[in-house]
């Protein structure tokens, strides 16, 4: 029998991965299961993670979804308290669903502003403080909030994303700040440029494709299993003594490099 500990084996924890029937949000939660992990996933109608429940199933995990609508103060607390009563207390949350409005900022509308950020920010505070107490009961946690590149540097169109991915990367030093003697990580995993349903428009658009990649140091945007590693690190032993962090899944491109200049 071997002595060696497997740091990411997730085998036994159950985690809930919000927004997971489809995108990223499916890609992550696919990477936890198959590194061991049970889960709980959300969609704002759970009908729609019917095949996705079937496939992590077969791999030996258990699997469930639930209806979640993060604009719902009742929504939330209600899913909250069904998952807790049924499992008591959960290992990993990854706050992944979300939500964008591309427009110039002069076309913005109040309710746009809101169905943004209430959405990517104040969501994910109250999904959070709904499964903590559970978590400082047990001493432990893992909280993966899912940001962007738009965490750390702007971009024009898409004003209120930016600042509700902005806003996720303080939401996250400040819980870990106050939750770390709870023993719970809380931390942001921040993709570059993924395609997704939410951005698909511009990658149709094939000058727009090429500025991009030529942007990113590693000259092509993300697969989706690029993010696989990141995510069952942050929810792994392997992370216990990392919070309040960032980790940028973006090719290089926060590097804000141009191309090389080297002298022959």
């Amino acid at each position: 029998m071997s002595n060696v500990h497997n740091f990411f084996d997730l085998s036994g924890k159950l985690a809930v991965v919000t927004g997971a029937s489809r995108g990223l949000g499916q890609y992550m939660a696919r990477a936890l299961a198959k590194a061991g992990a049970n889960l709980i996933i959300t969609s704002r109608n759970s009908d729609d993670c019917a095949e996705f429940i079937k496939e992590i199933q077969s791999l030996g995990r258990t699997a469930e979804a639930f209806s979640l609508d993060l604009r719902s103060e009742t929504s939330i607390t209600g899913f909250a308290n069904d998952v807790l009563t049924k499992y008591n207390s959960i290992d990993i949350l990854v706050n992944n669903a979300g939500c964008n409005i591309r427009k110039p900022s002069l076309e913005i509308t109040w309710d746009d502003w809101n169905t943004v950020l209430e959405t990517n920010l104040r969501g994910m505070f109250f999904v959070s403080k709904a499964f903590a107490p559970s978590m400082i009961a047990c001493n432990y946690g893992k909280i993966i909030n899912v940001g962007s590149v738009t965490s750390v540097f702007g971009t024009g169109g898409i004003v209120p994303y930016a600042s509700s991915r902005g806003g996720v990367l303080q939401l996250s030093r400040s819980l870990a700040a106050e939750w770390g003697e709870h023993g719970i990580n809380v931390n942001v995993l921040a993709p570059g440029w993924f395609r997704t349903k939410q951005n698909d428009v511009l990658y149709q658009n094939e000058d727009w494709y090429s500025y991009i990649c030529d942007r990113i140091p590693m000259k092509r945007p993300g697969q989706p299993n690029d993010l696989d590693g990141s995510v069952v690190f942050l929810a792994s032993d392997a992370s216990q003594y990392i919070s309040g962090q960032i980790i940028l899944v973006d090719g290089g491109i926060t590097t804000g490099s141009t191309k090389a200049i080297i002298k022959k």
